[in-house]
């Protein structure tokens, strides 16, 4: 009992005597605005607490259940010299817990820390809905109607062994209205995949939130949770068995994931990184560094490194423009490819590496399943939600389901992930960069056919890609010389892989360019305006027929490319040459993608609908035939409409019977009887 007192003696004179730097009492002052704001919980920064008693702050580290009970009460009672009307309003006052001197690994959790306080940093993967707890229940007995209250704790509900003023022993019905309840959520939360080792499956621990922290954080929030480590029994068919499953209490919960999860860099390392900047070759130490065992791909990495340090967001009233950047690569088998996804995924500051044939719909959004015991629905996070602020690199793009390609639509531009399952609407942010590889469909590339028929991705999730390039696997004597000597040299001799800037440097300057919002100054605006107008008007001058080559989805892209060219050399605003350089980048995709090839004009229509105008224009004109000759006759003739089709536009018979193909494989017209053509309702 001693011990006890003195413990609140301690409590009670670091809650009167800590000041902070200024001289404030800061937790009588933070009591103080408890009764102003009306708030139940005193949050002590366990720092504050190591540095004015050791000695308590390691006996609260030992046993934070049996503690917080004590220092409950030294609150309760300076509350109610402030107000008692509050303090006795308060069915429940807590002690909570932050920043406490080190953090343990999750997967280091286990025997040595049961009923101890930790610190753990882990990502939100399912979270439950929000359920009352009873804390305090009253019963009401069957045979006198006395009120008997009981305490609760552990995981089932204890009822009176005996009324307190008959001595009935069974018929207690709970009355709520006189019990005292609380909310309760239960949370997943994983091991970051940063933390992960090499081919090893994450960990996970289960976290009851309780009270006035349930429903702060969502999945795919990175968050550190202080708490108690708790013991939940297993059953089996003989009873009770001797494992137990560990369980978090949380007693504080702090959410990170919310902005960007960058590295904190001290002023020297600052320094280090403006010393890098200063280089008047830094963007070439930069590409350099992206990849440095896979020789040449200068525009790729390119960008990739854009891709790394991506634009700025803007939040607007009606709308939110994405600042980040999505890149596609297409090509031939051993290109590298995969390589470059994997570099990029390991240097980001927030990187997650999946493939298309591994990942379904809700592995890459979200999914709604049911908990195990309760039966209820919660939810899952998926790799772009859990990539949130980061970079998702998606192998393999072209093997993935329809269905699971679908998924991916609104989480690339509006960068949210829409959830309506199982009674569960919800929305989640998946605001992350997705760089993404795809394999041709035949295995190498035609460079005759369109990017849509070389690829089986539908056209509305090729738009939404701000570049594309493809890899293509030419046999050229130098080229091939070079790429021998660099494989060859490497694998002799590893020293010779020594890149200006090494992984850990490059993941430091991409978290610090990332703080840097560069803004563009008008003479950029000027040259992004006559770019976007010279390239319009050449769809004017060509006519209503002639192909459109570029949109306002490409000048967005410039915009964000040109952003994160400037963060690359840590400048507050962009220059002439950031607008040049991302132009001149974009073009090069463009040229790859985007070039039809019957006219040789850059057509923008293949990445939108899949067929460019000078192929759409024909289309038009054999359902125009076939529109007039349906009004005439029902139906029309396959004879007449080939020769309407030879004497009024010059189309012989071999073209008209592609693009009737065409028009059939679409469903636009069909055959009601061989030799016949309909148009389709």
């Amino acid at each position: 009992m001693a011990r006890q007192e003195s413990m609140e003696q301690a409590f009670t004179r670091f809650i009167e005597d800590h000041e902070n730097d200024e001289g404030e009492l800061v937790y009588e002052h933070a009591i103080s605005e408890m009764v102003v704001k009306g708030e139940k919980s005193l949050i002590i920064n366990f720092t504050d607490l190591y540095g004015f008693d050791a000695e308590l702050a390691r006996m609260v580290l030992d046993d934070p259940e049996t503690h917080s009970a004590i220092f409950t009460s030294v609150v309760r009672s300076k509350l109610r010299t402030r107000d008692p009307l509050f303090a006795e309003s308060l069915d429940w006052v807590n002690i909570r817990y932050r920043n406490l001197p080190a953090g343990t690994p999750l997967r280091k959790i286990g025997s040595a820390h049961i009923s101890h306080l930790v610190m753990v940093q882990g990502i939100i993967v399912r979270a439950s809905s929000v359920t009352p707890l009873v804390v305090r229940a009253t019963f009401r007995c069957s045979v006198c109607g006395e009120l008997n209250h009981l305490e609760q704790s552990g995981q089932t509900m204890m009822k009176p062994k005996k009324c307190i003023s008959c001595d009935n022993r069974k018929g207690f019905e709970l009355v709520p209205r006189e019990s005292v309840f609380v909310d309760s959520q239960k949370v997943t939360i994983q091991e970051r995949p940063e933390d992960l080792p090499p081919g090893q499956l994450p960990r996970s621990v289960n976290v009851e939130l309780k009270d006035d922290i349930v429903d702060i954080a969502r999945p795919g929030d990175r968050i550190t949770i202080t708490g108690f480590i708790k013991l939940l029994p297993r059953y089996g068919r003989g009873g009770e068995l001797r494992t137990f499953d560990l369980n978090i209490e949380a007693s504080y919960l702090d959410v990170s994931g919310r902005d960007a999860e960058l590295l904190d860099l001290s002023p020297e390392e600052e320094e280090e990184m403006r010393a890098i900047a200063a280089d008047p070759f830094v963007h070439q130490n930069l590409l350099n560094s992206i990849a440095p065992s896979i020789y040449g791909h200068d525009y790729i990495k390119q960008a990739v490194l854009y891709l790394l340090l991506g634009g700025v967001s803007r939040e607007r009233e009606d709308v939110r423009i994405r600042g980040d950047i999505n890149v596609l690569l297409v090509g031939d088998p051993g290109t590298a490819k995969s390589q470059m996804l994997n570099y990029a995924a390991r240097v980001a500051p927030r990187g997650l590496m999946t493939t298309g044939r591994g990942s379904t719909a809700a592995g890459l959004t979200a999914a709604v399943v049911k908990e195990g015991g309760t039966g209820s629905f919660v939810l899952e996070a998926g790799a772009l939600v859990l990539a949130d602020k980061g970079v998702c690199c998606i192998d393999e793009m072209d093997k993935m389901r329809e269905e699971d390609r679908g998924a991916i639509h609104p989480a690339m531009e509006q960068q949210i992930v829409p959830i309506a399952k199982g009674g569960i609407v919800a929305t989640l942010n998946a605001r992350c960069s997705i760089l993404a590889a795809a394999n041709p469909t035949l295995g190498r590339y035609n460079p005759y056919q369109t990017i849509g028929q070389n690829i089986t991705l539908p056209v509305t999730l090729l738009s939404r890609f701000d570049l594309i390039f493809v890899l293509r696997d030419i046999p050229d004597n130098q080229l091939d010389t070079q790429i021998a000597a660099h494989i060859l040299n490497l694998a002799r001799d590893q020293t010779l892989l020594s890149p200006p800037l090494d992984m850990v440097t490059m993941k430091k300057y991409i978290s610090f360019a990332k703080t840097i919002n560069p803004v563009l100054t008008q003479e950029v605006i000027d040259r992004f305006q006559d770019y976007y107008i010279k390239m319009r008007n050449a769809s004017i001058e060509g006519g209503e027929a002639s192909a459109i080559s570029i949109t306002a989805r490409q000048l967005e892209a410039l915009i964000r490319l040109s952003e994160a060219r400037a963060r690359a050399h840590l400048r507050e605003t962009i220059m002439i040459e950031d607008a040049e350089a991302v132009i001149n980048l974009t073009q090069k995709s463009l040229e790859q993608v985007g070039i039809d090839m019957a006219t040789g004009q850059i057509d923008i229509d293949i990445l939108y609908t899949g067929k460019p105008r000078s192929l759409q224009n024909q289309l038009q004109k054999v359902l125009q035939v076939i529109n007039d000759m349906e009004r005439i006759s029902g139906s029309v003739k396959e004879s007449d409409m080939y020769e309407t089709l030879s004497t009024d536009y010059g189309i012989n018979r071999s073209e008209g019977a592609r693009f009737i193909s065409m028009l059939m494989r679409d469903g636009t017209i069909y055959m009601p009887r061989p030799g016949y053509y309909r148009r389709a309702d």
